[in-house]
């Protein structure tokens, strides 16, 4: 650190002027970034009919949460409810033989043949329906290399094909409901604001960034489509509480949806947004960029002459 007590207490070789002049640029830049237009996004949270928006309804998990735990109950995804959206996947007889093929090579050493499941390393796939099984496949959290892994997002194993035929052979089997899905053009961003921020934040943080829970880690949300989301919601992978259609309805879901896909383009009302990571990570870059700033100021204004500060 000898180079920097130098640095500050060695005589300014730049005229005053000039020190002035760089001076006036960085407060000026400074007050820009405090006081920047927000970034592109949706200009305001607001009802999407511009109509005052109702106070949502009870949201609120009921039981325990389902689990990939290799000896966790089975726990299978309720119907969407009636009025839902759901998804439909291709199914036919090619597709099946396709699926079947595919499930034996890569699915059965942990879910067994026939759907059954193996104890200590996969849970039965009997009635789980399209929507879990297209939420894990496509977003590369299956097939894992060791069961007691937490499923994490990666490069799926299988193509769009691939996984259609999967689902066309687990569910021929198995049965279980529809594939939930979502229309974010249909929800309201201030209810999907308001439920987000009651239910999901705690783990996901306000902007669908990810964080720690106990046991696990709750992921980023900036991947996600509307069916993923809307999959999630309603089976509950991992950790996560599932919300059936009693506690979620479809235009909940619809909203939740919605404001989970503007996070990825805020409003970011005042500039820098540092990636939203939170109020505790933009307060200590805020600290430490004030503070190298303040330094450079002062030894830019300032000279060292005789042993005093000017």
């Amino acid at each position: 650190m000898i180079w920097v007590k130098r640095w500050l207490t060695r005589p300014s070789r730049v005229p005053r002027p000039l020190r002035a002049a760089v001076a006036l640029v960085l407060s000026t830049t400074a007050l820009f970034g405090i006081f920047a237009p927000p970034s592109s996004g949706e200009r305001k949270v607001s009802s999407s009919a511009g109509a005052k928006v109702s106070s949502p309804g009870p949201l609120t998990a009921r039981g325990g949460p389902p689990s990939t735990s290799p000896d966790a109950p089975d726990k299978s995804p309720e119907p969407p409810g009636k009025g839902s959206l759901t998804k439909s996947f291709p199914d036919t007889a090619a597709l099946r033989g396709e699926g079947s093929t595919l499930y034996d090579n890569g699915c059965s050493a942990c879910h067994g043949f026939l759907l059954s499941g193996r104890a200590g390393k996969g849970p039965s796939l009997v009635g789980v329906g399209a929507g879990p099984v297209n939420f894990y496949l496509s977003t590369g959290r299956m097939p894992l290399q060791d069961p007691t892994d937490q499923p994490e997002r990666a490069q799926p194993a299988y193509d769009r094909r691939q996984t259609d035929a999967l689902i066309a052979y687990i569910t021929s089997l198995g049965g279980g409901p529809a594939s939930a899905n979502a229309d974010p053009a249909q929800g309201d961003l201030s209810q999907g604001f308001s439920l987000f921020t009651l239910h999901c934040a705690g783990c996901h943080q306000i902007a669908g960034r990810g964080g720690m829970t106990v046991g696990a880690f709750a992921p980023s949300l900036q991947h996600d489509s509307a069916l993923e989301i809307a999959e999630a919601v309603r089976m509950g992978p991992y950790l996560m509480p599932h919300f059936d259609a009693a506690q979620a309805d479809q235009r909940q879901l619809d909203s939740i949806a919605r404001y989970v896909l503007y996070t990825r383009h805020p409003d970011n009302a005042g500039g820098w947004g540092l990636y939203n990571l939170g109020p505790i990570p933009e307060g200590m870059a805020a600290w430490f960029i004030a503070l190298v700033a303040l330094v450079l100021v002062a030894r830019l204004i300032g000279e060292r002459t005789g042993g005093e500060v000017k």
